[in-house]
């Protein structure tokens, strides 16, 4: 190997590892909005035990669940050190992440009404932009 250039699977690896870090911050933001919602509605949440709790088994948080898994699954594949990820893992997180926002995939409903509900949160659209950048900076 010659000069700087990085082995195909560390570039994969390094980008979709910056693209998972950019998820998470979104849905922190995702998830400070819906209990911002809960908390209008409900009272002060006790804690982050008590947010915990709600985020697993309260209906007012179910909305954020195919994102988690989505990122859940991201993290999966980044954990195992011995797989080589190739373009292929990034067509996979492409279309996952297509499927979550298209309107026309029923299952993500209730996912793109609370996002749309929480995208008039600055906070938000900037962890947005910032993951679809990294996105967008993947080789197809």
């Amino acid at each position: 190997m010659t000069g700087s250039a990085l082995p195909s699977d560390t570039r994969v690896r390094q980008r979709l590892t910056a693209l998972a870090q950019g998820l998470r911050h979104f849905h922190s933001a995702l998830l400070d909005f819906a209990r911002g919602e809960y908390e209008f509605l409900h009272g002060p949440v006790g804690g982050p035990f008590a947010l915990y709790s709600l985020v697993m088994n309260d209906p007012a948080f179910q909305w954020l669940r195919p994102l988690s898994g989505l990122m859940a699954t991201l993290d999966e594949v980044l954990d195992q050190k011995d797989t080589t990820l190739t373009d292929r893992n990034v067509q996979d997180v492409r279309q996952a992440l297509g499927l979550l926002f298209a309107d026309t995939d029923t299952r993500f409903t209730d996912f793109r009404a609370g996002y749309t509900r929480a995208r008039t949160e600055a906070r938000v659209r900037e962890t947005e932009a910032r993951w679809r950048e990294t996105l967008s900076s993947l080789e197809a």
